[in-house]
């Protein structure tokens, strides 16, 4: 994204701020509604597992877009680019906090992902342009600070703002950091040249892609409440799916201007190095989504101390990023992400121990010592998916691993609800089996509740329930554990060495 002849704005640091806040405020909001998702599906009348569609519809059109960024910033320059995705996201927020039914929420929120896509690949490119070579690393490391900060930020934003508000404000208050980000960067950089070019739109690319990881998102949210492959719908949807993406393929691979460049999938760093991305951050999706979702269901905690619980794992990356970015390249890259795996993975495990006595401090432990493992995840990860690329085709890889990244963490919600309900409804049938007025803890039960009376027995079962749910929580990071297992020995099929690329380390963010 180099540019003819430098450019330095009036003020730098106006500069940097105000492109920073547009990505925290983005970054955010992936974050921000996980807390308020049990609020929201109450309030709009729909079931927890509906409710997480909030976030997968974000995710999804956002992945779709980021792909489209390159061809957007050479067809409209990258400052008016960064200046119309920002705007729009803050007339999306408003939609959403207007929104009054589930639908219309997805609506605004598919439109809201959509024109989020583009914000955190072009703010990295115009940060990058306006700072001087030898000063490159630190605007990279601020963005990167920005990111690690936000997601902590959200969990007890959005849990103070639902408790003590309610949950549209957790939309409406990215409008006033919207516009003075939009008002700042304006200022700042309106004198910066830009050249843009028309180039042919993959359109038959683009189509498929929707049509294709849309669908495929569908069936992942509507299967379980259509019995899956029982359903018809979900056949049909499932086959336009299959046949799309395959579409999609075939033209990525042979057309001249590709929307996503699928010929990198050729080289072995990047290959391995993607999968590790994406795996590992589907697996740290899913963990910020189920346990807040825990701890408020069946824990009896609010949303406010629900985000104070899980917020912990962004404290240690804030100090520690920074010594990781200066320092990783001393160490063999594979074995800094193989301890993030391992690290990740541990937490999983201690999470498994848990039980419905566990204490808010304990929780929040896990949390923090995961943070480890999320430092030292992302940048050794990028770098050895990038390391292998020609200079030219850095951005592409990045773009193209951002995307994947971003898909996985969207089919990650769906599934871990899936999984997360399923097993619970499993247990529960289980432990039904058990309770039988012969059997004497059953009956000491009773005899503690008062008797044998309607509304006892709906205390029983809810006491079945919130045991049914420990139970899949369990089962749930067990699962993840040995996942977490798999990639790290997946990691070390990458070959070094995995140095001397510039800007290796700085595509995708948290």
């Amino acid at each position: 994204m180099s540019q003819s002849k430098p450019f330095s704005p009036p003020s730098l640091v106006l500069a940097t701020i105000g492109l920073s806040l547009a990505t925290f405020m983005q970054v955010l909001d992936t974050t921000i509604a996980n807390v308020a998702l049990p609020t929201i599906a109450g309030n709009l009348a729909v079931s927890a597992e509906q409710g997480t569609w909030v976030i997968t519809s974000f995710a999804v059109s956002n992945a779709i877009a980021l792909p489209l960024t390159g061809w957007m910033s050479r067809r409209f320059g990258e400052v008016r680019l960064f200046l119309g995705a920002t705007l729009l996201f803050v007339i999306a927020s408003l939609l959403c906090g207007l929104a009054h039914s589930m639908g219309l929420l997805i609506g605004f929120r598919t439109l809201q992902g959509f024109v989020a896509g583009p914000m955190y690949p072009i703010t990295q490119a115009l940060l990058i342009s306006i700072y001087p070579p030898a000063k490159r690393g630190l605007a990279l490391a601020l963005l990167a600070m920005v990111t690690v900060v936000a997601p902590i930020a959200g969990p007890i934003l959005g849990g103070w703002i639902t408790d003590n508000y309610s949950w549209p404000w957790i939309f409406y208050i990215n409008i006033p950091i919207g516009l003075f980000a939009v008002a700042v960067v304006y200022q700042q950089l309106r004198g910066r040249p830009e050249t843009t070019q028309r180039q042919p739109m993959d359109y038959v690319g683009l189509g498929t892609l929707i049509i294709g990881v849309g669908l495929l998102q569908v069936v992942l949210d509507k299967g379980n409440d259509l019995d899956w492959f029982e359903s018809n719908f979900i056949i049909v949807a499932t086959l336009i799916s299959v046949i799309a993406l395959a579409v999609f393929v075939i033209w990525e691979l042979t057309d001249k201007h590709p929307i996503v460049n699928l010929k990198l999938f050729a080289n072995r760093n990047f290959t391995v190095g993607t999968l590790a991305l994406v795996g590992g951050y589907a697996g740290f999706f899913g963990i910020n989504l189920i346990l807040p979702q825990w701890l408020q269901t069946q824990m009896g905690y609010t949303a406010t101390w629900a985000g104070l619980a899980a917020a912990p794992i962004g404290v240690l990356p804030i100090f520690l990023s920074p010594l990781v970015g200066r320092y990783a390249h001393h160490f063999d890259l594979r074995l800094l992400a193989g301890s993030s795996f391992l690290i990740i993975g541990a937490s999983c495990y201690m999470r498994a121990g848990f039980n419905t006595n566990v204490d808010f401090m304990h929780i929040a432990l896990v949390q923090l010592f995961m943070g480890i493992g999320i430092a030292v995840f992302f940048m050794p990860v990028l770098s050895i998916l990038l390391s292998d690329l020609p200079q030219r085709l850095i951005p592409d890889g990045s773009g193209l691993a951002t995307f994947l990244r971003t898909l996985g963490g969207s089919f990650a919600a769906s599934l871990t609800t899936w999984i997360w309900d399923r097993r619970a409804t499993y247990h529960h049938a289980t432990l039904t089996e058990h309770v039988s007025l012969y059997d004497p803890a059953t009956r000491d039960t009773i005899d503690t509740l008062g008797g044998v009376t309607g509304q006892n027995a709906a205390m029983l079962d809810r006491m079945v329930e919130t045991q049914a749910y420990m139970l899949s929580t369990i089962d749930y990071f067990w699962l993840l554990a040995w996942a977490f297992m798999g990639l790290f020995f997946l990691i070390w099929f990458a070959r070094p060495p995995f140095g001397g690329k510039p800007g290796a380390a700085s595509g995708g963010g948290h």
